[in-house]
């Protein structure tokens, strides 16, 4: 459902909140060598989330990406939005441009539920909370 970037911004996102909490700079290095992915773009993502204001950023030789108290409490669907834009939620799962109620394509209905089931979980839940219910972030 969700692109790779995506899935490279969540996982970041996770890794940082259990290891660049508290305002602790994590680099992308680390990140990207212990999630196992490209670091330039991830690097790229992380500074997309900064601009957002769902991370924090500190440039120098001791910089990095880190998590305050606030971003903690961010729901996870705006890391989501951020990187695959509010469209992921409503646009046809085949890819179709002209689905919709009016004018369904077969996975229409089904897709439709278990879409409008998702974003109500991910509105819910916080970032800290999905951190703390995943087992191990890498």
């Amino acid at each position: 459902m969700f692109s790779k970037s995506c899935q490279y911004a969540i996982r970041a996102v996770l890794y940082l909140a259990d290891k660049g909490k508290d305002g602790q700079c994590v680099g992308v290095k680390e990140i990207a060598e212990t999630l196992e992915v490209p670091g330039p773009f991830l690097a790229k993502l992380l500074q997309q989330l900064s601009r957002n204001q769902l991370i924090g950023s500190t440039k120098g030789p001791h910089g990095g990406f880190c998590m305050t108290s606030a971003h903690l409490q961010a729901s996870l669907i705006r890391v989501i939005e951020c990187i695959d834009g509010p469209e992921v939620f409503s646009s046809c799962v085949l890819g179709l441009p002209a689905c919709n109620a009016a004018n369904p394509c077969p996975l229409h209905y089904q897709s439709l539920a278990y879409k409008q089931g998702m974003l109500k979980i991910l509105k819910d839940k916080t970032i800290a909370e999905v951190a703390q219910q995943v087992p191990e972030i890498v």
